[in-house]
């Protein structure tokens, strides 16, 4: 009976991805504790700390098809953890006792932390694909309109030209950013924990730290320093990574719901029979896509910062903030991966209108070229004074509901020093796009 929009069997090809809420699933995370105490018991055996034959017993039996979920359920709401309910029943499925040597020197938070970071690991490996895929979609709106001008926007107000190339090389040169981070990040993160009750491996007296080494090694895994039961920053870390991806999303989904307005017209979400439809007005075609992204974005910022109060534990082993991590990381983690589905989906068949953008461009009859005029006839009259002076004919312009172009090749002080065409010129909004083609083929360099 699911009763969250992450596992609902209507929302959840909306919210989230199948692969991602497998990562985080019941099942995977079972898996997760059964492939630790297997690997564990392996290197345990090897290094010559318990019985040989009690390995190969253990190892035997780690796999989830021998586990009683409805039993573990059971005695994770007794005991209130699920390791002990695990090693439990390890322990019973093995012959003469040899289960007994299950969990050997570990302690709880060592095993759940572990399979955390396998399952932060298989996230990550999702969300790195995904966002490859944004970007290389990013790049190819970039490269294809480089040179399709289109206006920028200050305040919501018409600025001055850019191009379409220009405002996806902005969000593709952040991408690209988060992709560093995700490889930077790797590196502190998928680290293991084998440290035992308080973080000293005590209860080992012999081959603690190789049994820690080889035990990280065997998952693929870096070895601590030192025990992280209570400095969480690594976790944290994810958490605002997430959050700084989201607000990049969400960015996009911001401009592309803008821009679909309909006395705008710019850009469009992919068109599929009915997608965005209304119940009442069949002239709709609303920002479905988009819509979703911000949503989940929004929550995923959320729980970037309960993460972030999770790293406010005490002593050595805490009492909750711990447990605020296992709320907010499967939410977090599979939001994410809808948001991230959602944008790929906009992206890869997005429909990017060129006649439309440049319609708006020439709203203002010339008027968003007032700064290229005013640069313009700086040389010749000082730029405040340039400016002052268009800004008054701008007003003309509006009240006269003509062309700037008419007005500013009419005035008399302007036409001493420029003529028509050369006016034309500063009006045409093709010579007024700066460096936008420089920055984003430089934004394009910058790709592996």
């Amino acid at each position: 009976m699911p009763a969250t929009l992450i596992d609902s069997a209507i929302f959840q090809g909306i919210f989230s991805s199948d692969e991602m809420r497998h990562v985080w699933s019941d099942e995977n995370r079972t898996q997760k504790y059964l492939d630790i105490e297997a690997a564990l018991a392996k290197v345990q055996g090897r290094l010559g700390l318990i019985p040989q034959e009690a390995a190969d017993e253990i190892i035997s039996h780690c796999r989830l098809d021998q586990i009683d979920m409805a039993k573990l359920r059971q005695q994770t709401e007794r005991i209130g953890y699920p390791i002990l309910g695990v090693v439990s029943q390890l322990n019973s499925l093995c012959r003469d006792k040899l289960g007994e040597y299950c969990h050997w020197g570990a302690t709880t938070q060592d095993i759940t932390d572990t399979a955390t970071v396998l399952q932060i690991r298989e996230g990550l490996a999702i969300v790195d694909r995904e966002l490859t895929a944004i970007s290389a979609a990013m790049a190819r709106h970039a490269k294809t309109h480089r040179d399709t001008p289109m206006i920028g926007r200050s305040n919501l107000q018409q600025a001055i030209p850019v191009t379409f190339g220009y405002k996806m090389a902005g969000l593709l040169s952040a991408i690209e950013r988060h992709r560093e981070r995700l490889a930077q990040l790797r590196e502190r993160v998928l680290v293991g924990e084998f440290a035992g009750a308080a973080g000293t491996l005590a209860s080992l007296q012999q081959g603690a730290m190789e049994t820690q080494g080889q035990l990280c090694a065997e998952l693929g895994l870096k070895q601590p320093v030192i025990a992280w039961h209570t400095i969480r920053d690594n976790i944290a870390e994810v958490g605002a990574f997430l959050g700084l991806v989201g607000g990049t999303l969400g960015k996009l989904s911001m401009d592309v719901k803008l821009m679909m307005q309909t006395e705008v017209g710019e850009v469009y979400e992919p068109f599929a029979h009915g997608r965005g439809s209304s119940s009442t007005m069949p002239q709709k075609r609303n920002p479905i896509s988009s819509c979703y992204i911000h949503a989940a974005i929004s929550v995923v910022r959320q729980l970037s910062a309960a993460l972030m109060d999770a790293m406010v534990a005490d002593h050595e082993r805490s009492t909750g903030p711990w447990e605020i991590e296992w709320i907010v990381l499967p939410e977090a983690f599979c939001l994410m991966a809808g948001a991230l589905k959602q944008s790929r989906f906009v992206l890869e068949g997005l429909e990017v209108d060129a006649q439309a953008m440049r319609r708006n461009i020439d709203l203002t009859h010339g008027l968003v070229m007032s700064e290229a005029v005013m640069m313009g006839l700086g040389p010749f009259i000082g730029r405040e004074y340039a400016h002052d002076l268009v800004y008054d004919i701008c007003r003309e312009a509006v009240k006269q509901q003509r062309p700037l172009l008419d007005l500013l090749a009419e005035h008399p002080e302007i036409k001493r020093h420029l003529d028509r065409a050369a006016l034309a010129k500063l009006c045409d909004p093709a010579n007024y796009l700066g460096q936008s083609g420089a920055m984003v083929d430089r934004v394009l360099a910058t790709l592996s």
